[in-house]
């Protein structure tokens, strides 16, 4: 479907973008790619990468902007402040800063005498950078659609970031409401959290949904999975993996838990690859636990080679960010073919792709997910029944062309 961008000019705006392996910086990237593909002229204003380790990528210290040309992307990264441990203020501060980074290159784009864009979009998070896409669409005469990955302020008053009861907070409320409001067309990645952009205010005819897809350059590497078996000495565990950040949100302290729960079980290894802010306090609660493993995130090119590894996936997420954000490894957790054990409720979008493709368990009942890995350890055929019907989901649900093609109708049908 080409006619919808076909000969277009767009602009991006959004924190997170390539070389980050996981969140929202591959996202990001595959869309700007695809409107190419589809006869785009796209240009991204985005961050320096830094996510999930929280520290700037070597290369990409120098100071100010730089800017490239990437896979037919033009791409211009800012200079933003990146806090080693991200909480509360310094979180805020690290949004902003990209926001106010940003503005300069967004203005020259949408000011300039040839090829202004004539669809400015907006990547949430970060929210405040909706302001920035905002004013570039305004001041070139552009839509403006605002693209909602994660609903930040909630996220923030879910993992304790922020103070439920202060006026801060109502203020942050108020304030994600009425950004969201800007927007022409405003997306997210689930049903669920389309239903929660219509009770912040966004008129319905404005909602479209538009997921994150599974990657499909992460095919199945039985050898390459075979050889970090060897290097990691799993030759014949069950190897339940966590693959990805390590934060809040995930409620990742869990599967510590569950360890611990299933000490006894030496054929089953809990194998956690991952960074962030919490992996430190990770690593403390899983000392001298002989059936975890802890590892660095592993680059994208193992990626297929790490989802082969899996018999089975963990996904923990804590019971309050169930429907605020969808979390994207999922995706390439079901195209894998390997059932998944997750943490959440019913009636959450997380529990609805999860039934029926796994196991899903209350967060934070560490006992509860200890008895459903167990229980797929010594079931191997109802693992391989739940990871077919996985990979079947994923290849009805999370292809990418249909994803961004169903998207990409709704924006050039408006």
């Amino acid at each position: 479907m080409a006619g919808p961008v076909k000969d277009r000019s767009v602009l991006i705006v959004g924190l997170n973008y390539a070389p980050e392996p996981v969140g929202i910086g591959p996202y990001t990237q595959g869309l700007a790619e695809a409107l190419v593909a589809r006869g785009a002229r796209v240009r991204v204003v985005c961050g320096k990468p830094y996510y999930p380790q929280w520290r700037v990528y070597p290369g990409h210290a120098q100071a100010g902007w730089s800017h490239d040309a990437e896979n037919g992307v033009q791409v211009t990264r800012c200079p933003h402040y990146v806090p080693a441990n991200p909480t509360g203020l310094k979180r805020i501060l690290h949004l902003a800063s990209f926001a106010v980074s940003a503005l300069g290159p967004a203005l020259r784009a949408a000011l300039a005498k040839r090829d202004k864009p004539d669809l400015v979009i907006a990547i949430a998070p970060a929210l405040l950078g909706t302001v920035t896409a905002w004013i570039a669409a305004r001041l070139a005469g552009a839509r403006l659609w605002i693209h909602v990955q994660d609903f930040e302020v909630e996220a923030a008053l879910a993992t304790g970031l922020m103070d439920q009861g202060r006026w801060s907070a109502r203020l942050a409320r108020w304030v994600e409401a009425r950004l969201l409001q800007l927007g022409d067309i405003v997306s997210t990645i689930s049903p669920q959290m389309c239903a929660k952009l219509a009770a912040k205010g966004v008129a319905k005819a404005r909602i479209a949904e538009m997921r994150n897809w599974s990657d499909d350059r992460f095919t199945p590497d039985p050898a390459g999975a075979e050889a970090i078996r060897a290097a990691w000495n799993l030759h014949g565990k069950i190897v339940a993996l966590y693959s990805g950040n390590i934060a809040r949100k995930q409620g990742i302290e869990v599967l510590v838990e569950a360890a611990r729960l299933l000490m006894h079980r030496s054929d089953i290894a809990f194998v956690i690859c991952g960074e962030g802010p919490n992996r430190a306090e990770l690593e403390r609660l899983a000392s001298g636990l002989a059936n975890v493993q802890l590892h660095d995130l592993q680059p994208a090119e193992q990626m297929g080679a790490m989802l082969t590894l899996a018999d089975l996936h963990l996904l923990p997420q804590i019971a309050g960010a169930a429907d605020l954000v969808l979390p994207s490894k999922l995706t390439n957790m079901l195209a894998s073919g390997r059932p998944v054990a997750a943490t959440t409720v019913p009636g959450t979008g997380l529990h609805a792709e999860v039934e029926g493709c796994g196991v899903v368990t209350p967060p934070g009942d560490a006992r509860a997910l200890a008895e459903a890995i167990a229980a797929l350890a010594d079931d191997p055929e109802r693992r391989a029944v739940l990871g077919q019907a996985a990979a079947q989901r994923a290849a009805e649900r999370w292809r990418k062309d249909a994803i961004i093609d169903r998207a990409l109708g709704f924006v050039g049908g408006r």
